[in-house]
């Protein structure tokens, strides 16, 4: 079973998605549940999760109600104000439906580098495993010594890295964002997803030979058992096709075992999401 680990659904408002630049004018509309099912049908993936995309309380149920309509959209990652006095009481709320897989908070766009470590958002993420929710932590690499230190708090908590942290494959930095990764994947509850790769490159000219250092570190470092696929649908649509981010992903573990293979196309997100 193929499950895409991170992908995306909007009703495109040019105010709510203002992160999509003119580079990005491609995927300046709406894209939804019909628009993903006969990409999927076409090339084999039985089913995805969706991520949230919008830091509202309406993005988290806006993706509820997508799952609950279409049976592929297996679990959703949506988004809670973590540093609210009231997240119990919402926490409590969405344990109820059993399709709400965990949270993310979108810490890329935080001016503070230490957003992870103040004392409001550590208190909403020590109440995740209560609720046997995940946490997909969204950073550049210039955040990731905060992930270490974050991570190191919660030893129990499920955290995925999203998009291999984005490293600057464009500019060709590799040194620091390496030796951090391979810190943070000390920590055996981090995941991390081999997504978001492309968009990182040069939209129109990456090539897989410049992105396979990326990913051979992470399969390095967090080991088969611990790296998920994801497409980043829609917004890979900017720099290539998902027939394009499938297959990278698949040439590059082809010389791995099937059951390995299996692990990273499927089986580690479906252990990971409780799908």
């Amino acid at each position: 079973m193929i499950i895409d680990s991170h992908q995306h659904f909007w009703i495109y408002d040019e105010r709510k998605h203002a992160w999509i630049d003119d580079q990005m004018a491609i995927i300046r509309r709406d894209f939804l549940p019909q628009d993903l099912k006969p990409v999927y049908e076409n090339h084999g993936v039985d089913g995805c999760v969706a991520v949230q995309a919008d830091q509202t309380l309406e993005e988290t149920e806006f993706l509820l109600n997508l799952s609950n309509e279409n049976d592929f959209v297996k679990g959703v990652v949506g988004w809670v104000d973590l540093r609210s006095t009231s997240l119990p009481e919402q926490l409590e709320k969405y344990q109820e439906n059993e399709n709400l897989k965990g949270w993310r908070h979108i810490v890329q766009g935080e001016a503070d580098h230490n957003f992870l470590l103040r004392n409001d958002f550590l208190n909403g993420i020590s109440l995740l495993e209560k609720y046997n929710h995940t946490y997909d932590i969204l950073v550049f690499p210039h955040q990731l010594g905060a992930v270490l230190e974050f991570v190191k708090k919660f030893p129990n908590q499920a955290f995925v890295i999203d998009h291999i942290a984005k490293p600057y494959i464009k500019d060709g930095f590799f040194d620091g964002w390496s030796l951090l990764m391979k810190e943070i994947s000390k920590h055996e509850n981090v995941f991390c997803k081999i997504s978001g790769m492309i968009t990182e490159a040069d939209y129109d000219n990456w090539s897989k030979e410049e992105i396979f250092p990326y990913m051979n570190l992470i399969l390095e470092a967090f080991g088969p058992n611990r790296v998920m696929y994801g497409s980043d649908w829609p917004v890979c649509l900017v720099a290539g096709t998902y027939p394009q981010v499938k297959n990278l992903v698949k040439d590059f573990i082809q010389d791995l075992s099937t059951t390995e293979q299996e692990k990273i196309m499927g089986k580690n997100a479906m252990a990971f999401y409780n799908l």
